[in-house]
């Protein structure tokens, strides 16, 4: 449930709500806007009734939280939440596009890379140290080399680091470079994986797992938040249908849903849902026309020789088109994209 306490409402009066729900045993979680504070209590629901809190002072409504998830609901925090990266703000007005290459395959491919989508007007690099691939004789990354490599790159171009944890194991050595940690699709429900992460304290990507339902990927944010990180940015990114023509189908009625349920950030990631670069730019004005906060896309300085994804990588020049589209898109639906 949650509680709304009245504007009026003094540090005294939230504390006396606070002691009354600890008291008997509810999980607390405080959210103070500007206007309101909201108190989030999580717990056996049995026990409302006797808890009496709309007869305490300044107690404005006691709302039930009817979803499962409850923190990334809408109803626990209405106002939309924004991540802070740096100087970088995820949700806000400005949309934020997150490039590079699938697979961090050296020195300088990435520094190639790097330089090309900052020059575009990206805000975030992506690239993957560690690799998950169906086949074990793929590239698997160049892990912790890759990651040093990532950190080079973010202080030659000042663009921030998207990279992908795959165990918890090398969570401390991926946190200790990276400035977003990406859980991919393949560990959505990988529920150990995301208690560890919640332990982090640093924004994490959230990718939707390949045939999760909306909830269960709502769920899975829960998990992380339950834990004690509420910087969670949800990333759509396709999921398996009957169609063979794409990689996968590309869900972009999750993105007003999302916004409708959740006040959690949301991007989309064209690259991975069609897995044919002709159609990346399409599905990112798309994207941002429905109302996404940032678009994740694979860049890479030559695509026909990339380790990883080279079908639906971007060159440098394709990328810069695609960014010139995004904007007037943005500009039209009242968004800036740099």
């Amino acid at each position: 449930m949650i509680v709304v306490m009245s504007q009026r409402a003094t540090e005294d009066h939230i504390n006396a709500v606070l002691k009354r729900l600890q008291k008997v045993g509810f999980e607390i979680h405080l959210s103070q806007g500007v206007e309101r504070t909201i108190i989030g209590a999580i717990g056996d629901k049995t026990r409302m009734a006797d808890l009496a809190l709309e007869a305490m002072p300044e107690v404005d409504n006691v709302v039930p939280i009817l979803q499962p998830y409850k923190l990334a609901s809408r109803t626990f925090k209405e106002e939309n939440t924004i991540i802070r990266v740096g100087d970088l703000e995820i949700g806000g007005n400005q949309i934020h596009v997150m490039a590079g290459p699938c697979a961090v395959e050296s020195r300088e491919q990435l520094f190639e890379a790097a330089d090309a989508v900052k020059k575009a007007g990206a805000t975030l690099l992506r690239g993957g140290a560690f690799k998950p691939r169906t086949s074990p004789y793929s590239f698997q990354g160049l892990e912790e080399k890759g990651l040093q490599y990532l950190a080079e790159a973010r202080e030659r171009t000042g663009l921030k680091i998207v990279t992908e944890l795959m165990d918890a194991s090398s969570l401390p050595m991926v946190a200790e470079y990276a400035d977003i940690i990406q859980i991919g699709t393949r560990n959505m429900q990988n529920f150990f994986l995301l208690r560890a992460v919640a332990n982090v304290q640093k924004p994490v990507l959230l990718k939707r797992g390949i045939s999760a339902t909306i909830e269960e990927w709502l769920m899975s944010a829960e998990y992380i938040m339950a834990g004690g990180n509420y910087q969670v940015i949800l990333c759509e990114r396709g999921i398996r249908s009957y169609e063979s023509y794409t990689r996968n189908t590309l869900d972009l009625s999750a993105i007003p849903v999302i916004k409708h349920l959740s006040h959690l950030p949301i991007i989309v990631d064209p690259s991975h849902a069609l897995g044919k670069w002709r159609f990346v730019s399409s599905m990112s004005k798309a994207a941002v026309a429905a109302g996404a906060d940032g678009l994740l896309i694979e860049v890479h300085p030559n695509p026909s020789e990339a380790l990883c994804d080279g079908p639906q990588s971007l060159t440098p020049n394709n990328f810069g088109s695609l960014m010139t589209e995004v904007q007037q898109v943005a500009g039209a639906v009242g968004r800036t994209l740099t």
